[in-house]
């Protein structure tokens, strides 16, 4: 993206790194060369760094769960500041509004606090400056809304004050200020909470491609207990689900639904067979989950895409991590497929969920 000219080179950010790395938290940010490091929030850190390669191209980047350059700062405590989210309005006014963003999006520094005056306080900064915005400036109802290559104004608010920059939400990591959307899925109706992980993942995609189209059919290994299976079911879409284990009893006989008892390693779909997407959270290891993710692209259409979660069992370091990455990247590339992007999602754990498309046809065996 092409910064627009009005704003000044950034030298601070605002990145993001998952609860899941606390302990990798020192080596990440080595990794970026970042100095001047501040916490704020939960899992924010404010830093320096000259490059912007370091945070959008290195071996870190994939730690980092949103970034965003600090074109804009107002350290303060908002509950101190008489007529903060007016004073903060006009200042996005003046610095912003010949920026030519599509639209301003104002989110919490810690989405998680249970308190909501962050989030209110989030919401009437928005509204109020959208009103001194020029009109051209989009007023987007649901994020998903954003062009993910045109520049959006991001702002988040907490208590250690105010933070904005201008970025696309692909450079960013998300359509939202902090990263993907939160999916809540719990109470006695969810099967598991790998509904939610798959519905995140498809709600990430879209910054890079066009949703899967309506009843496209996809193929899930290691589908048990039937979290994912369920929430792509419910999405209209096909489903034809393995695994050694049975689903959930609440999903036998649904409509759209093709169930497989049986190991993934030996599956062999039906000739004719063709899927949009293929789905693989198997537990163990990563390389021999994806060899059978790789077998099976012979049935996937061209332009047909992959969601692999990258399990990491035994790996406990940023130098393993990377190791386990780059292998699996090796065998996608033998076997023409090609990586969309890798992130960790919120319902991720110490794991990271990859992205593939089926770039031609000639596929190599596995």
């Amino acid at each position: 993206m092409e910064m627009p000219a009005s704003l000044p080179h950034p030298t601070h950010w605002l990145v993001r790194i998952s609860e899941v790395f606390a302990e990798e938290e020192k080596g990440i940010l080595d990794g970026l060369s970042a100095g001047g490091r501040k916490k704020l929030g939960r899992g924010f850190h404010w830093i320096r760094v000259e490059d912007p390669a370091a945070i959008r191209g290195s071996g870190f980047s994939k730690f980092l769960r949103w970034n965003l350059p600090v074109h804009h700062s107002w350290p303060c405590h908002p509950p101190d500041v008489e007529g903060f989210v007016e004073k903060a309005a006009q200042a996005l006014a003046r610095k912003f509004g010949g920026a030519g963003v599509q639209t301003l999006i104002v989110g919490p520094l810690d989405p998680g606090a249970p308190q909501r005056y962050y989030k209110s306080l989030a919401s009437n900064l928005r509204g109020r400056a959208l009103q001194l915005f020029p009109e051209s400036i989009r007023v987007v109802r649901d994020a998903e809304d954003q062009d993910p290559d045109r520049p959006t104004l991001f702002c988040l608010v907490g208590a250690e004050g105010l933070y904005c920059g201008v970025q696309t939400p692909r450079e960013s990591n998300g359509f939202f200020p902090g990263g993907t959307k939160f999916i809540k899925q719990s109470g006695p109706d969810a099967i598991s909470r790998a509904g939610a992980k798959v519905a995140e993942a498809i709600h990430y995609l879209a910054l890079y491609r066009q949703a899967p189209p309506a009843a496209a059919h996809w193929l899930e290994l290691g589908a048990s207990p039937g979290g994912m299976t369920a929430e792509l079911l419910q999405r209209g879409y096909r489903v034809t689900a393995v695994d050694r284990a049975p689903l959930d009893k609440r999903l036998h006989r649904q409509p759209g639904l093709v169930e497989i008892l049986g190991d993934a390693g030996t599956f062999q779909p039906p000739v004719g067979t063709k899927y949009e997407m293929i789905l693989c959270d198997m537990n163990g290891d990563a390389c021999g989950a994806f060899s059978q993710v790789l077998r099976l692209t012979e049935y996937l259409v061209e332009g047909g895409m992959v969601i692999f979660t990258l399990k990491m069992p035994g790996v406990g370091n940023i130098a393993e991590a990377d190791e386990l990455e780059a292998e699996v990247l090796r065998m996608a590339k033998a076997s023409g497929i090609a990586p969309i992007a890798a992130t960790h999602l919120t319902y991720n754990r110490y794991e990271f969920t990859l992205f593939f498309e089926k770039i031609g046809s000639g596929l190599k065996k596995v």
